[in-house]
């Protein structure tokens, strides 16, 4: 008999298998959302294949500024020997000069412009159309690094954006183009040129004045606090000479006089 019930306990009641039929289910879905979520976290997290960049990637129109080139290496295998940036034809500059890097050798080339330029009260004929740095045989940059270059410009033009068409050089020499132009509808091309955008400055918006808050005026003491003090003091007194008089009262005495004691024992 008990045996019995030990099987009947450890078999599956008909209305179980549909509980567990619900939780298998659950289960299921619930694995399954897991494991879209996670795709799509993954997703998120690979970031956008490296490129050449110009930072800041926007500055003041008509005013001096410092840009700094950003080349990552994308192979697994070579090295970033040479960087060549072309400086629009469009919106020439008259300044430009160049930061040394150590372990690279710079080379700027000039070209004689169509409409001269005027800086500081001089005529300006020909400006600088193209950058080369090219690396010495232990600075190259090699896979998994990045390098910077720092260029001054100045005066900048007055409006629109200044493009610059970038050549990456490998060791293995593969030539990667960063010439593609910003796009109409604002998609990201496959090699895009590092653009500086020429927007005005903006006046920082004014701080809101700091509200100061008023202390409350207080009229003195609170008489309800000081009342309660009062009745805590009081209660705390009455109970003091309620324990003092009980440690007086001799332990096993009576009240009742013998008098009384007689009486009582007589009804």
């Amino acid at each position: 008999m008990a045996e019995a019930e030990i099987h009947t306990l450890g078999g599956n009641f008909p209305g179980d298998r549909g509980d567990q039929g619900n939780v298998r289910t659950l289960i299921k879905r619930s694995v399954l959302v897991a494991a879209v979520a996670g795709g799509l976290t993954l997703a998120l997290a690979v970031p956008a294949s490296a490129h050449v960049t110009v930072n800041p990637n926007t500055a003041t129109p008509g005013g001096y500024t410092k840009v700094t080139f950003r080349v990552p290496n994308e192979s697994d295998a070579a090295s970033t020997t040479k960087l060549e940036v072309n400086l629009p034809a469009d919106k020439p500059v008259a300044s430009v000069s160049v930061k040394p890097v150590p372990g690279w050798t710079s080379v700027a080339v000039k070209s004689k412009l169509a409409t001269p330029l005027k800086a500081h009260d001089t005529e300006i004929t020909e400006a600088v159309s193209k950058i080369t740095w090219t690396a010495d045989a232990s600075s190259a940059i090699k896979p998994g690094q990045f390098q910077e270059f720092d260029v001054s410009l100045g005066p900048l033009p007055e409006s629109g954006q200044m493009i610059f068409k970038a050549l990456q050089t490998y060791s293995d020499g593969d030539i990667v183009r960063w010439i593609d132009e910003p796009t109409t509808d604002g998609t990201e091309p496959d090699h895009p040129a590092p653009v500086l955008k020429l927007t005005a400055a903006t006046a920082p918006a004014a701080a809101p004045a700091a509200s100061v808050a008023t202390p409350e005026k207080s009229d003195g003491p609170d008489a309800f606090g000081i009342a309660g003090f009062a009745a805590g003091l009081l209660a705390l007194i009455l109970a003091l000479l309620a324990v003092q008089r009980s440690a007086r009262k001799p332990a096993g005495t009576s009240s009742a006089t013998e008098p009384e004691k007689v009486a009582a024992a007589s009804n």
